[in-house]
């Protein structure tokens, strides 16, 4: 009975020391590469709530480069959850490795990853500038630009739907012209487009994400995209009475500024006649009541004095008298 006892209790004790490795072990989902656009990649094992142990991140090219470790790790509140690389350290149609190592209580387990082809493992930017042009009476043309630099590599996906459908309607394109062959004018239709690398450059099934909407038919614009409709929305809305008020502000300012200026160059001549309301009507032309000067002093500037009548006539001239 001594031995079973004594056998449980070394593998009681084994499983505590080697559990959290195990879980370390066990914890990242594992190793996921993306390869954005061909401009950089990321690998994600993680996030900081089902991490359990600290990892580190190496990788190589099979025959081509030895091992390197993570130059920019993607960091979750402190955790690495991921490894960021950029375009110089990205070679495709190379097998590539990746080797986590989770540290935990002083020691390391290396956990190895599965061999990866990154040509496999692009996903490609959502195209842009979608366009819906009439065609004919009845025919519709959908066209777009995609941003990854490889265009021949891409296939397309359109999905369409009208404010009468109940569900999209997909459809896979090769190019980058989509033709709609029948439209009702009374309805109006919603386009998205997405991207993903062809057979030929690639065996993926990354596809990027759905494009912004373009929206054509009765009660949309008959072309443009949401972009231009949000780009009008905000130039009607905020631009224009903004700058309507600006200009009001502006035309205030230079009246006033005109009108001091004007003063300043023709004066106004002042007009005395509202001085005088006073004494011609409510004194009736009465000087003195006007004025308000006393009755003593008015008689002061009367005249008080009396002279004789002195008579002056006119003396004949000397020819026409005799002397007497």
């Amino acid at each position: 009975m001594a031995v079973p006892g004594a056998f449980l209790a070394a593998v009681l004790f084994l499983l505590c020391r080697l559990g959290p490795y195990l879980a370390a072990a066990h914890s990242p989902p594992g190793v996921e590469c993306i390869l954005f656009n061909e401009e950089y990649m990321t690998c994600t094992w993680g996030s900081r709530e089902t991490l359990t142990a600290n990892y580190s991140l190496y990788y190589w090219y099979e025959n081509r480069s030895p091992m390197v470790e993570c130059k920019h790790y993607l960091q979750d509140r402190g955790v690495s959850v991921g490894c960021r690389f950029n375009q110089s350290d990205i070679i495709q149609f190379q097998p590539f490795r990746v080797l986590i190592n989770a540290s935990l209580g002083g020691r390391t387990l290396e956990i190895p990853s599965e061999r990866m082809e990154l040509q496999d493992l692009v996903k490609p930017e959502a195209p842009v500038n979608l366009t819906v042009r009439n065609m004919s009476s009845n025919q519709l043309q959908l066209t777009w630009r995609s941003p990854y630099p490889k265009a021949q590599c891409l296939e397309h996906a359109v999905k369409y739907k009208s404010n009468k459908d109940t569900s999209w309607t997909e459809h896979r394109v090769k190019g980058d012209i989509f033709s709609f062959p029948s439209v009702d004018y009374e309805k109006y239709y919603t386009f998205y487009v997405r991207s993903k690398i062809n057979s030929y450059c690639g065996s993926t099934q990354l596809w990027s994400e759905w494009s912004i909407p373009v929206v054509w038919g009765n009660n949309a614009t008959s072309k443009g995209t949401v972009e231009e409709q949000l780009h009008w929305f905000w130039i009607h809305t905020v631009l224009i009475p903004i700058a309507s008020c600006l200009l009001l502000l502006v035309l205030v300012v230079l009246l006033v500024r005109m009108e001091r200026v004007w003063v300043i160059l023709m004066p106004r001549i002042p007009n005395p006649s509202k001085s005088f309301d006073e004494l011609f009507i409510t004194h009736k032309g009465n000087f003195q009541e006007w004025a308000g000067v006393p009755k003593d002093v008015m008689e002061s500037f009367k005249p008080n004095y009396s002279e004789n009548i002195c008579y002056v006539s006119e003396l004949p001239s000397t020819e026409s008298y005799e002397p007497l």
